[in-house]
């Protein structure tokens, strides 16, 4: 009975080390959820609207670039909707604000419009989500008064989920 015992309670141990140890090597991230983009969007629509934007897409992504929600308001051009993902998405998965890349380009590096659309987008508008340092996602905005404005209601709106406010 002592043998069994003992057998049984070096195997927990050991087990309990074998799960330690693979609990310890996992990271702990953070992640965008939906109500965070719902905070987000409400932001920026709200934004949109303090500022009398002529209209504007929104799209908000999580941090691999995939769409988590979207919304285009009235009278805003059709396309705006698919540039707003390009520049939410491009931001996400380079962890900058896309204005970074317009202006790299405009200075000259014009081999970064080589990248496909579905990775690349560098119109300004977009801007990462961050929580406690970490890029969580990014919001892309299109459509607004001018590629300045895009960016600002992505700024307030980006602002909102990190808990700054405006």
């Amino acid at each position: 009975m002592k043998i069994t015992f003992a057998r049984s309670a070096v195997a927990v141990s050991l087990l309990v080390a074998a799960t330690q140890t693979h609990a310890d090597s996992l990271a702990q991230r953070k992640a965008l959820t939906l109500e965070g983009a719902e905070k987000v969007m409400a932001s920026a629509m709200a934004e949109a609207r303090r500022l009398n934007a002529p209209g504007g897409a929104i799209a908000i992504v999580d941090e691999g670039g995939y769409a988590v929600l979207t919304a285009r308001l009235d009278n805003t051009f059709p396309a705006a909707a698919t540039i707003s993902l390009g520049k939410a998405r491009t931001s996400a998965l380079f962890r900058k604000p896309t204005k970074f890349f317009e202006d790299i380009v405009n200075k000259g590096r014009t081999t970064m419009v080589a990248l496909p659309d579905s990775l690349f987008t560098p119109l300004q508008g977009g801007v990462p989500l961050v929580i406690d340092g970490e890029t969580v996602g990014a919001i892309g905005m299109s459509g607004a008064a001018s590629a300045a404005q895009d960016e600002e209601i992505a700024m307030v709106a980006a602002r909102a989920l990190a808990g700054e406010g405006k």
